[in-house]
């Protein structure tokens, strides 16, 4: 799917942003340049510059990842809303919808309008929002663009009763689907089939919301195993299926075509994260014929840049690995700065700069002097604010001044701590640069 005009021109328009010290590990030399003059250097990562620490990206390993989730998607017959929330950058988003994504899922109002702001057209908001104002904006943008579709979650009476009290008068419903709880004391979502009747009820009752569907987040499910995923899952579509035989999207079928572009999607079953998409993809495709056409939407979001850690075991290519492979495509590369011991050394990047919330960095390759060889017998034992801490073994080759390069695990708490991100060829090009928004 080609991304539309609007889009291209928002996100073209970030190459005219200017460098300066808002940017971490940029050239200090490239100060006052335009993002788009800098790429347009095609600069080393190593001689261009570059100050330590600083993130990089893989051009290769990118293009791989968005080129491999197209064709699982397409193979499996489901519709792709990857979640935006992982990178909240919008030049990732429009390539992720030039790779066939129906849409791009986010969380929370503040990531909509920033989705908006870049040509998004259709957005699935993972969550119940019951705020007022993000509310009144959304159904702003409702009515200014009869080809923006917007779905987000409902999972409660008193989330529908607020919904409805801040839509009141507003031109288009916003359409919902009912979230299903991955089980008690899962995260969200309303806990039981009864449950979830009764908030489609009150969905019903209202003139400002439209129910298209049912969803939910496997990724949740207490325990989780292969079999429980797919109970749950099976739950879920089986809760279309009853949600369909009660007549409970017979405004949607009356809909259907007449209001915005989005309509012949048809009821929209939902769920997916990054370790379970190929339970989704068993379970979804023996979902029954319902009484309309069925958008299969899956929302994983961490598989565009991958990790060395967290989904690297989990992703579901381990399991199935004739359908590929992602590949991890950060590094986060640090200088060595302290090697106060045969035993110990540090690197200058820390808490600011590595994501640490699931698994400590693994420190991979050396570089120095335009050559590099693998970090044997170095260990990252621990992150401070602004320092790696390094164990070394004494085959470790490792001195102070060293570019050391660490891969990364958890790609959401990555991105975040980087507002520009240069992308590099296998050569350590810098070919261009990511603008995340958190």
């Amino acid at each position: 799917m080609a991304a539309d005009t609007t889009a291209t021109e928002a996100v073209a328009r970030l190459a005219a942003e200017r460098v300066d010290h808002r940017f971490k590990g940029l050239p200090p030399d490239a100060e006052g340049l335009t993002v788009g003059e800098l790429a347009a250097q095609r600069r080393n990562l190593f001689t261009g510059g570059f100050t330590a620490p600083v993130l990089a990206l893989s051009a290769e390993r990118l293009r791989h990842n968005l080129a491999l989730m197209e064709t699982y998607a397409a193979r499996h017959g489901l519709a792709f809303a990857p979640h935006g929330k992982t990178s909240m950058a919008p030049q990732l988003f429009q390539r992720q919808i030039e790779h066939g994504a129906w849409g791009i899922t986010l969380a929370v109002p503040h990531q909509v309008r920033v989705a908006r702001e870049f040509g998004v057209r259709r957005i699935f908001l993972a969550n119940e929002l019951v705020d007022a104002s993000a509310l009144r904006w959304i159904a702003a943008e409702l009515a200014a663009d009869p080809s923006f579709r917007f779905v987000c979650y409902v999972d409660s009476v008193r989330g529908v009763e607020l919904m409805d009290a801040a839509l009141r008068g507003t031109a288009r419903p916003v359409d919902v689907v009912v979230e299903l709880a991955a089980g008690e004391g899962a995260r969200t979502g309303a806990r039981t089939e009864a449950d979830c009747a009764a908030v489609a009820d009150a969905v019903a009752a209202t003139a400002t919301l439209r129910l298209v569907g049912v969803a939910g987040y496997e990724g949740e499910v207490p325990d989780a195993t292969p079999d429980r995923v797919h109970a749950w899952l099976r739950r879920l579509t089986s809760l279309a299926a009853d949600f369909d035989r009660a007549g409970r999207f017979k405004d949607l079928a009356a809909d259907r075509g007449t209001t915005g572009d989005g309509d012949s999607d048809g009821i929209i079953v939902s769920a997916g994260g990054s370790a379970w998409f190929d339970a989704v993809a068993d379970v979804f495709a023996q979902l029954p014929e319902l009484s309309l056409p069925v958008l299969k939407l899956l929302r994983s979001g961490a598989y565009v840049s991958h990790d060395d850690g967290h989904y690297s075991r989990l992703t579901p290519f381990t399991r199935v690995p004739e359908e590929g492979a992602l590949q991890p495509a950060f590094r986060l590369w640090a200088q060595v700065v302290s090697r106060p011991s045969s035993e110990q050394a540090f690197a200058n990047a820390g808490k600011r700069d590595a994501a640490y919330d699931l698994d400590l960095p693994a420190a991979q390759v050396v570089h120095r002097d335009g050559t590099e060889h693998p970090a044997t017998g170095v260990t990252v034992t621990g992150l401070s604010d602004q320092h790696t801490w390094l164990t070394t073994t004494p085959e470790a080759d490792l001195r102070v001044g060293d570019w050391l390069a660490m891969g990364l695990s958890h790609p959401c708490t990555s991105f975040d701590k980087w507002q520009l991100i240069p992308v590099t060829e296998e050569d350590g090009t810098v070919t261009e640069y990511v603008r995340t928004f958190f």
